[in-house]
């Protein structure tokens, strides 16, 4: 039979989920690749650009949209679980599960319908649009990629090890231009030993000034208290300026507090770190590049 679209198979992922264990993505292929019949030539068809077989890439997407939905969790790199959300649906005993189906959930809604913000509106970009041109299809279709890569991103940190992120971190840091080296500002972060990451950086390259940075893994949300340790740590210091990060959001007071106390903090959320990842290349790799072109009227131009 032919290779099956991506909702078609979220179904039969979701059941072999259903037995409450761990499963690889490697596992889930090959069981899948056989329920749906699919021949080695089949199993092996590459998507266009070469990059990944097909059967594979589409599975990537269901799982991708089952974490969306909370229906799965990412127990380590490769290796997938279902949640309680996941097993209720099933108990549902549904003939089929598609987007439409995943839409129930907030979460998903989120996920699969991000917004694209510009400084006068907020524009909601949906699965179906109407009346654009094909670059603005084009352009709706990479935000909801990009914000599809910024989520997954985040849950991918959140299970990696405190020293990991340590190092991911420092990584990003100094691709954004701070901290000299990596061999610079790896000497002076990590050195709280409270399992996240504390310690003074270059502001530039020369050292002309410092920053202090505390980044962790919170699980909740950041409020005044914590922002406000944070800038009492500065003042021990005599620091002027902070950068404090998180893998989950800062609350408004916590936003508020910053605003209104003399000294510099930036406050960066996961949903900014992984952002900022994407923009300077850390942890992430280039699946496939499309060049837009227009007519160039210059070189049509008789003189």
């Amino acid at each position: 039979m032919p290779i099956p679209d991506y909702q078609t198979m979220m179904l039969p992922t979701l059941r072999l989920l259903g037995d409450n264990k761990e499963h690889r993505t490697s596992d889930l292929i090959g069981i899948l690749s056989t329920e749906f019949k699919l021949t080695q030539a089949e199993l092996e068809e590459m998507l266009p650009s070469g990059t990944q077989p097909r059967f594979a890439n589409r599975l990537y997407w269901v799982i991708a949209d089952f974490r969306g939905g909370l229906l799965v969790n990412n127990v380590e790199r490769g290796v997938y679980k279902i949640t309680e959300r996941g097993l209720d649906l099933l108990k549902e005993n549904p003939k089929e599960v598609r987007i439409k189906d995943l839409l129930r959930y907030e979460e998903y809604k989120n996920f699969k319908q991000p917004k694209k913000k510009s400084k006068n509106e907020t524009q909601q970009i949906t699965a179906v649009e109407t009346e654009q041109t094909p670059v603005e299809l084009f352009e709706a279709g990479y935000i909801a990629i990009r914000q599809r890569l910024s989520t997954e991103l985040l849950q991918t940190i959140k299970t990696c090890s405190p020293s990991f992120f340590e190092r991911l971190v420092v990584e990003l840091l100094v691709a954004m231009g701070y901290g000299g080296s990596f061999t610079d500002a790896a000497e002076v972060i990590g050195k709280s030993g409270d399992g996240g990451i504390d310690g003074i950086i270059k502001e530039d390259k020369l050292g002309l000034d410092s920053i202090y940075v505390q980044a962790k893994r919170w699980q909740d949300n950041v409020g005044r208290p914590t922002a406000q340790a944070f800038a009492g740590a500065l003042e021990g210091r005599r620091a002027r300026k902070g950068v404090l990060i998180t893998t989950s959001y800062f609350t408004e007071e916590a936003k508020k507090y910053v605003e209104n106390i003399e000294k510099k903090i930036v406050l960066i959320d996961g949903e900014h770190l992984a952002e900022l990842m994407i923009d300077y290349d850390i942890g992430v790799s280039i699946e496939d590049t499309y060049v837009v072109k227009k007519v160039d009227n210059d070189y049509f131009t008789e003189e």
